[in-house]
């Protein structure tokens, strides 16, 4: 079965917020809401030692995911063809319990429309065979999309050439988070937490 998500090679991102202005755009995501959003992590270590980096969260494609067991109305779910979370805004009653069950904070509420929101991995580009706008958007080329599953796709490709010992997650708390992020360490050690 399919499992899309998106790669991010943290040792590229130049947090440039790229990603974060074109999924807006894409998305007409509304002000005060981010469907992703680049976090600074950072600076820590032992002047003159220290260490940065960007980390761009958005949902994690979580392989057990939360938000879709708490939702009382099906609105949150798994698209059975793609593996990929999404809200139906027509079944959403506004409880918010997928916000509060997600561990990432990347839901969103829609002020305007009384609805959660999510990155939807541009679902309206990728079923036209597009990349997610915030993947063709990246100056740096730190973004991969595709497949996990499929050894050919871009995102598996990436995490193919970085090495298991570069690879990263968020912190699993029992959800098993898909998000893969590149991080070697000659460029910062990985946080699990977010401060």
């Amino acid at each position: 079965m399919a499992h899309y998500a998106i790669v991010v090679d943290l040792d590229r991102c130049i947090g440039c917020h790229g990603c974060e202005i074109a999924c807006k755009n894409e998305n007409e995501v509304e002000l005060g809401s981010f469907w992703n959003k680049v976090v600074q992590v950072g600076p820590f270590g032992d002047y003159p030692h220290l260490q940065q980096y960007f980390l761009p969260v958005m949902c994690q494609q979580c392989e057990n995911a939360p938000c879709t067991h708490v939702c009382p109305t099906g609105a949150s779910y798994r698209d059975p063809d793609t593996n990929v979370v999404l809200v139906d805004k027509e079944k959403c009653i506004g409880c918010k319990y997928c916000m509060m069950a997600c561990p990432y904070g990347v839901r969103s509420w829609s002020p305007s429309e009384h609805v959660v929101e999510k990155c939807t991995l541009c679902g309206q580009l990728t079923a036209a065979g597009e990349l997610p706008k915030c993947v063709a958007a990246c100056c740096g080329s730190a973004r991969f999309y595709g497949d996990l599953d499929d050894p050919s796709s871009d995102a598996a490709k990436a995490l193919a050439a970085a090495g298991s010992g570069s690879v990263h997650r968020l912190k699993d708390v029992g959800n098993g988070p898909q998000t893969a992020y590149i991080l070697s360490s000659k460029y910062a050690d990985w946080k699990e937490e977010i401060d």
